[in-house]
């Protein structure tokens, strides 16, 4: 079982930078692909951001290529999401994802194993 808990969300204003984190429980976080989702109310959850086990390899949702950058850190656990040039469409419930099975990047939400509790971003105009 992965326990993962995401911090960092809050209420900013449009142009402003936020940086989530997520921290991942157990001893093998280095062999999880990780992943960032968001859901806004009343749409599908959305694929954000997903990175390798080894964070050689990145790939980005179209709506915040160039504007987001997804991290990890294996010796603290811990996988960021630094969001730039945030607008009021960023806003959403942001959730990341660990995958126990892939090597390279995952973008398809079913192929995530364990998810956190989510963490509020709400970006104002």
């Amino acid at each position: 079982q992965v326990q993962l808990v995401e911090s960092g969300g809050r209420l900013v204003q449009a142009g402003d930078s936020l940086r989530l984190s997520c921290a991942a429980s157990g001893r093998r976080f280095r062999y999880y692909a990780m992943g960032w989702f968001r859901q806004a109310p009343g749409k599908e959850r959305e694929f954000v951001a997903a990175i390798s086990r080894s964070g050689g390899s990145t790939y980005y949702g179209d709506s915040v290529k160039g504007r987001f950058t997804i991290s990890r850190d294996n010796a603290e656990n811990t996988v960021y999401l630094q969001m730039n040039s945030l607008n009021p469409a960023d806003t959403a419930v942001y959730y990341c994802a660990a995958d126990v099975h892939s090597i390279g990047v995952v973008t398809t939400r079913r192929e995530y194993d364990y998810w956190g509790q989510g963490t509020q971003v709400t970006v104002s105009s």
